[in-house]
């Protein structure tokens, strides 16, 4: 049941009511949505109607989400919005919130939710309702955000803040700065994404930031360090996130758990994840997005790509439609693809491409591609003869520390020479 109903539903559900919960539990949906309707249809001004009526459009939300029935929803929210402007304004933003947020639950109807939203702002504009505007406008930027829509999401943002900061509503003001830098990250502008994390933890240090939203201050800050290959600063962030979502229930700690253990990865600490996983906490997450990370996790450690590759085709949707992990784990197949051409090619002076290829289980102008790109990366020293179809390796040349020597000569040299004229400036002096 909503948070509403525990706000506004203090007093017992009228007879309609509790004899529409039994028609619900009796899977007769029809009757439920009858009695719910009728409720709502009723015009009076008396204030146990009007919190039945109340209680019937929440309930009626949650049916209409639990049998995903978004257009049903939607059609929902609008033909109420009469009922609302007779109500006290903190009820009808808790409720409209409350409606809007039951889309979530409902599987591919992004743009219905954008357009419900959109249409909740202009109705809130009518009816000057300046904080509810702000709020809903807040939850379209993640709506944008959500569907891929940034350029609208950063317009957005600029318009919020600018009202924010001259209204000095410090709560939402973090969470706008912090979804403009979850923005700028997909956009991949990392300064600036950065300095939008900063402003929203300047703000955050000014006010009360609640649980939930301290670890969403500490993901993206994780996230943005992560990116910067800084893993074991991003692990303690990771961490403390964790911590945040579990305390409070929150489903998202599985996906800070998850980031926890790609950092272990990436920083080669495989051992850490097994105890990670082993570890009290993190068993009462165990499922198949854990166990993802688990064989990966494996693949690096034996540095096997083709278990590395198994493991992506198998856990294609716990690990690719990610886009933190997906981006993390390219890079670590790069490397790991990196580390075994080296292997192969350590006993030969001269290989055929396509035995490189046989070795690694890989298209030969995918490897040729990659040999190329090392060379150039001076990962080894040697040439391809793309007209033979062999790779020749050079031996290591040795470096010629000549340079190095005479350099550090001449600074010596300067010393001395500084010394001395140091010294017959004084005794001209004396």
């Amino acid at each position: 049941m909503a948070t509403l109903l525990s706000a506004s539903s203090q007093q017992a559900p009228t007879e309609r009511l509790r004899q529409a919960e039994e028609y619900g539990k009796g899977n007769n949906l029809d009757q439920t949505i009858a009695i719910y309707k009728s409720v709502l249809a009723e015009v009076s001004d008396n204030e146990e109607t009007l919190r039945e009526k109340e209680l019937a459009l929440t309930r009626l939300g949650e049916v209409y989400r639990d049998l995903k029935l978004p257009q049903e929803l939607a059609d929902m929210i609008r033909s109420s919005r009469l009922f609302m402007s007779s109500i006290a304004k903190a009820k009808t933003a808790k409720l409209i919130r409350t409606l809007v947020d039951f889309f979530s639950d409902i599987p591919n109807c992004l743009p219905l939710q954008i357009d419900v939203c959109k249409e909740s702002i202009e109705w809130c504009v009518q009816e000057k309702r300046i904080f509810l505007k702000q709020s809903l406008e807040t939850r379209l930027v993640a709506l944008y955000l959500e569907n891929k829509m940034y350029h609208e999401s950063l317009n957005l943002t600029a318009q919020l803040l600018k009202e924010l900061k001259r209204l000095d509503d410090k709560m939402m003001l973090v969470e706008v700065q912090l979804l403009e830098s979850r923005v700028c990250h997909a956009l991949r502008n990392f300064p600036k994404a950065r300095a939008a994390l900063t402003s929203a933890r300047t703000s955050a240090n000014a006010i009360y930031c609640p649980p939930l939203l301290q670890a969403a201050l500490d993901m993206q800050s994780g996230i943005l360090h992560a990116e910067e290959k800084d893993y074991k600063t991003a692990y303690s962030y990771f961490f403390e996130t964790f911590e945040g979502f579990s305390s409070q229930e929150d489903a998202k700690a599985v996906l800070a758990l998850k980031y926890m253990l790609l950092c272990k990865i990436m920083l080669n600490l495989t051992e850490d994840v097994h105890s990670i996983i082993g570890g009290k906490v993190a068993l009462r997450y165990a499922g198949s997005e854990i166990e993802a990370m688990k064989t990966v996790a494996n693949a690096h450690q034996n540095r096997d790509l083709q278990e590395f590759e198994t493991a992506l085709a198998t856990y294609t949707e716990e690990l690719n439609n990610d886009p933190i992990i997906r981006s993390q784990l390219a890079a670590l197949y790069d490397t790991l693809l990196e580390q075994n051409l080296v292997r192969i090619i350590e006993p030969f002076s001269r290989v055929e491409i396509s035995h490189i290829a046989g070795m690694v289980k890989l298209p030969t102008q995918q490897v040729e591609a990659k040999l190329s790109q090392m060379i150039l990366d001076k990962a080894f020293h040697g040439i391809l003869d793309q007209g033979a179809g062999c790779l020749i390796i050079f031996d290591e040349p040795e470096e010629d520390k000549t340079y190095e020597s005479a350099i550090e000569t001449l600074k010596q040299v300067d010393k001395v020479v500084s010394s001395l004229y140091q010294k017959t400036i004084e005794s001209w002096k004396t």
